[in-house]
């Protein structure tokens, strides 16, 4: 899906750069080219990325009590 469609930025792009351990909005802007202030693109791209490096501290916190 398309987060920004300005720039042709996807969710599985943002999913990608934050797998690969991207985990801040200004390192997004440089790797993908993500507006920071541009309205609610940002705020989708910021609360994706959150949620991803949620989830990846969390499968290894499991993988480490396991």
């Amino acid at each position: 899906m398309y987060v920004c469609i300005c720039r042709a930025i996807t969710d599985r792009q943002i999913i990608a750069a934050a797998e690969r351990g991207t985990e801040r909005l200004a390192d997004l802007r440089k790797e993908l080219g993500v507006p920071g202030d541009c309205g609610r693109c940002g705020l989708c791209v910021k609360a994706l990325l959150q949620e991803v490096i949620d989830d990846r501290r969390s499968r290894a916190v499991a993988a480490a009590a396991a």
